[in-house]
């Protein structure tokens, strides 16, 4: 495994005690985890525990995504899973409520970064998980400070929607003119064609020592 000399997400919004961070370097960094979430979910994957602490870094501010330890994968791509995982903060409503769910719980999880690295805390914060978890499928948050544009605060707003089926997945999030951007500038040209020339790798075993994964 590579080193991540830069620690994780969640120690660098700790670290910026209190000073909030420039929307590029957001994007910058939120950019790279949407590269890795396609590329998981591509292969009908669900990470399941997305969170900043399963988000390292490199000192030169390279994201690399880690921790798959409950990660699920689907035989096909309408199948949803049950069992409930992951980090209270982080949990989608449909986890909370025990509802069947798919990949679009990883993209709320995402969501929840995204406000945090702008607000620098989570949307939905409490005492408890049962009032966390009331807060949760309420989906009641405070705006992110007014410093950051409208682009990104349409994007939260989108990825913490309620309704699953109502969430962009990651691939229209990655062909949003504010995430669109970024693309080029962490992948070659090479990688980005063999990217994004498909959405899903049919037929293919994941678990296979001889695949990409």
């Amino acid at each position: 495994m590579d080193f991540a000399d830069g620690g994780d997400l969640g120690q660098k919004i700790k670290e910026q005690g209190g000073k909030y961070m420039p929307e590029n370097t957001i994007l910058d960094l939120f950019t790279q985890i949407c590269l890795g979430m396609k590329h998981v979910h591509d292969r009908k994957i669900i990470h399941r525990d997305l969170k900043g602490a399963n988000v390292f870094l490199t000192k030169k501010g390279i994201v690399k995504i880690g921790d798959f330890g409950i990660a699920k994968v689907l035989s096909c791509t309408v199948q949803q899973a049950r069992t409930m995982v992951g980090t209270p903060y982080y949990l989608s409503p449909e986890i909370v409520q025990s509802k069947p769910y798919n990949s679009k719980t990883d993209i709320w999880s995402m969501g929840v970064m995204l406000y945090e690295l702008c607000a620098l805390r989570p949307p939905f914060d409490a005492p408890s998980i049962h009032l966390l978890s009331m807060k949760i499928i309420r989906g009641v948050y405070n705006p992110i400070p007014a410093c950051y544009s409208s682009e990104i605060k349409t994007l939260i707003k989108q990825m913490l929607e309620m309704r699953p089926d109502q969430r962009p997945d990651v691939n229209k999030i990655l062909n949003t003119p504010l995430i669109q951007r970024r693309i080029k500038s962490y992948l070659t040209e090479t990688v980005y064609k063999h990217e994004f020339s498909h959405t899903v790798l049919h037929k293919e075993n994941v678990f296979n020592p001889k695949s990409n994964i």
